[in-house]
């Protein structure tokens, strides 16, 4: 064997970094946990200044600040011995409603892992595993990962980019949100469209039950009908929208829940496709992008998808290509790509 010492040195330092980076995913979530970005957002301060902020230990504290300053999650000043927050690392790391929440990432990293021994079994069986199985810092991770990017989008940009659906909802829209998790997407839409009819729906029955309590707590439960059903057995017809978000490439059979959303659709409906970003070859998802979500699919998606029947398993990256035909399978004539962001790509599919 003929090694290039450069190659492998910097092959090293790539490894190096993913290490460093895997074990300080625990101690983000400590820090989320914890509060203690939000106890530094405008504050500077040596470690047992944030160890009184917080309540908590100054040992732990100071290790902890040290760990984030060399992975620069924060901002340390020698001459000063003071660790402090910029503008940006707070903005990313501090608001759990804000545009980016990375905190919430890591929970939900950290909740799929412990599915490891599981799913090392499973790629010798080939056997799935079911959402409903995994930790629930999956389900609350989930929800926290893809919250932000909703809130910055939905309402803004995604909404507006399909046609006519936004008068719709204004008027008073029937609008079901399929695979709706949390409720986290089903909440945003009846907190600015006060007039539309809502039902969210998702086959675990523990997401629906936090799904019904974030609602209450949001003061929107009075305009959200809750059930606990999967896409392909949702009650109702002659909605106006039908919504899947970052759930259709989990699906064992997504063109069952394409055909059902097809027939529960009014004939001038509108089903609203948010799918992760992805291009239809792997070259074109080589990239940081795919590579988390690559990761995530290995563990959580392509194994819930073998968990059901239906003969599907797309994955994350599925690309437009595999989406469009699932849609045209099950009828849709008109499918486009309407919005898009770093981590999404938004589809509209239509009778």
């Amino acid at each position: 064997m003929a090694l290039d010492e450069g190659k492998l040195m910097e092959f090293l330092g790539r490894f190096v970094g993913d290490l460093g980076a895997t074990i300080a995913a625990g101690n983000v979530v400590v820090g989320h946990r914890l509060g203690l970005y939000r106890a530094m957002v405008g504050a500077p301060g040596t470690s047992d200044d944030l160890a009184r902020r917080a309540d908590c230990d100054p040992r732990y504290i100071a290790e902890w600040l040290r760990g984030q300053a060399a992975g620069g999650y924060v901002t340390y000043d020698a001459a000063t011995d003071t660790y402090s927050l910029s503008d940006e690392q707070a903005f990313v790391l501090s608001d759990p409603a804000g545009a980016v929440y990375a905190p919430g990432a890591f929970l939900f990293a950290l909740g799929t892992l412990r599915a490891e021994e599981r799913v090392a079994e499973a790629f010798r069986t080939g056997a799935g595993i079911g959402w409903h199985e995994h930790d629930g810092d999956v389900f609350v991770g989930c929800e926290q990962f893809f919250r932000p990017g909703y809130n910055a989008n939905l309402v803004s940009g995604w909404i507006p980019a399909l046609e006519g659906v936004e008068d719709k909802l204004q008027a008073g829209a029937k609008v079901a949100d399929v695979g709706c998790g949390l409720g986290a997407s089903t909440i945003l839409l009846a907190e600015h469209y006060p007039n539309a009819q809502l039902v969210g729906c998702d086959y675990h029955d523990g997401s629906i039950e936090l799904a019904r309590k974030r609602a209450a707590e949001a003061g929107v439960a009075d305009r959200i009908s809750f059930e606990v059903a999967s896409a392909q057995t949702f009650a109702g017809t002659g909605y106006d929208l039908v919504t899947t978000f970052d759930c259709l490439h989990d699906m064992g059979d997504p063109l069952g829940a394409a055909t059902h959303i097809r027939q529960a659709l009014a004939p001038d409906g509108t089903w609203l496709i948010v799918e992760p970003f992805a291009g239809d070859e792997v070259t074109e998802n080589l990239n940081p992008v795919g590579r988390v979500y690559y990761n995530f699919s290995t563990f959580l998606c392509v194994p819930n998808a073998l968990s059901q029947p239906g003969g599907y398993s797309l994955g994350a990256q599925a690309g437009e290509q595999a989406i469009g035909e699932v849609v045209a399978r099950a009828g849709f004539t008109r499918f486009r790509r309407a919005s898009e962001t770093p981590f999404n790509i938004v589809y509209e599919a239509r009778p």
